[in-house]
């Protein structure tokens, strides 16, 4: 039986992805993709996209603003985009998406179905009773306006989906995943993220059973005017004390604050200066090529050691999710500006490294875990700068590595601001 794994709060956040950032998340996406698939196959993929940590994680690593809910719609649509010509190869595909894309999913799955041999009726009906699961069953003052459908040709899945409370100015995401489901009826989630904003209704949950069964016994005998008549009674009724323990268990959450700049408080600064000792030690033995790059290659090490983490990290390394901005900033400049050169060198670097696995040299991804496995072993003991000092040493050399952000660019001759 799949369980929830914790929940999170997310900040409703408006604006727009800039397309110079959206190209390149789909580009970065795609290929991170093709790694965790060569690495580790397809299951475990779907196992991380229903991780709500990693979700946030591989957001962030990509640019997004890093704690607010507009990770949800960008990472979907970048994974949309950029897995349509790997669909054939990596057997996955991404369906749906934000209002009115959400309403075509189950067309998009009929036809996905049509195509590889699945049977799309039952999945469109799959996505149609997770959606109302999470809109009916569950009442937790978020309404959905989101649902991403992601499946693989062996027909299992992973559905990410998000409820907003504009009141309170609150996102909650909800995560699904095929794997161990027996039903829609018993806690099927894998996941919630969200704050707790109050008493929830979940019929979902599996103690919610015999409610379930009174209900559809109260509708058959009683009648729909007769049920209105016993709730008026009820509602005069005094109220009855609930026992703690009785209440809806509470799990585990991520809290995504509300400020938008990080601060070294939303970081574990001893991994992240393992990720920074690793590129120090290990770029130069394993990266020599890249670092003949005047001026880019040593800072583009240290992107690619939170990429690796990304790809290759245990599940509990990713409670911190805004220690993955630091490898390309942030389109609203915090942590830092987008550093262009960069996130571009980083999307080169994994290319060529998944292109050449895929002809069997593995010598370049084999070189990114190790990477990986080298900041875990450094962080043990190295130490390191504050962030404040981190920071500000990029916003030094912003302008020299194309800084850019929503507000344009870090330099003020040379580039326009128009669209990439």
């Amino acid at each position: 039986m799949a369980k929830r794994a914790g929940s999170a709060d997310l900040p409703l956040h408006g604006g727009k992805v800039p397309r110079w950032l959206g190209d390149r998340m789909t580009r970065l996406g795609a290929v991170i993709t093709e790694a965790i698939v060569h690495h580790y196959g397809r299951d475990d993929y779907l196992r991380r996209l229903a991780n709500p940590f990693w979700f946030q994680s591989f957001g962030a690593v990509m640019g997004m603003d890093w704690h607010s809910s507009g990770i949800t719609t960008s990472v979907l649509g970048a994974l949309k985009r950029g897995l349509v010509p790997l669909s054939g190869e990596l057997g996955l595909h991404v369906c749906g998406g934000r209002g009115a894309q959400s309403r075509k999913t189950p067309g998009e799955l009929m036809s996905i179905g049509d195509r590889v041999g699945l049977d799309g009726v039952r999945l469109s009906t799959t996505s149609r009773l997770v959606a109302k699961v999470d809109s009916a069953a569950v009442q937790d003052g978020f309404d959905l306006y989101l649902h991403g459908f992601v499946v693989a040709d062996d027909g299992k899945w992973v559905v990410v989906q998000q409820g907003m409370n504009g009141d309170r100015r609150q996102a909650r995401r909800y995560h699904w995943l095929s794997e161990g489901l027996n039903g829609f009826l018993d806690s099927p989630h894998a996941a919630i993220e969200g704050r707790d904003q109050g008493e929830i209704v979940n019929l979902a949950d599996t103690r919610a059973k015999p409610s379930r069964e009174r209900q559809l016994d109260l509708l058959a005998t009683l009648g729909p005017d007769r049920i209105i008549r016993e709730l008026a009674l009820i509602e005069k009724a005094p109220a009855i004390s609930v026992k703690k323990g009785d209440a809806q268990l509470t799990l585990p959450h991520l809290v995504m604050p509300a400020h938008h700049d990080v601060r070294e408080s939303d970081i574990n600064m001893r991994r992240l200066h393992g990720n920074l000792a690793a590129a120090a030690e290990r770029g130069p033995v394993d990266f020599e090529g890249l670092l003949l790059t005047p001026g880019v290659g040593a800072r583009t090490l240290q992107a690619l050691a939170l990429v690796a983490e990304v790809v290759h990290g245990a599940p509990c390394r990713f409670s911190d999710p805004a220690r993955f901005s630091l490898a390309h900033g942030g389109k609203d400049r915090h942590p830092f500006p987008v550093p262009l050169k960069v996130y571009d060198e980083t999307i080169g670097v994994m290319k060529s490294a998944v292109r050449k696995a895929r002809l069997g040299v593995e010598e370049e991804l084999e070189a990114l875990k190790r990477l990986d496995e080298q900041s875990r072993q450094l962080e043990r003991y190295v130490t390191g700068p504050d962030l404040k000092e981190i920071v500000a040493g990029e916003f030094r050399r912003s302008a020299a590595i194309d800084g850019r952000s929503v507000f344009g660019w870090e330099r003020d001759f040379g580039k326009s601001n128009s669209d990439d």
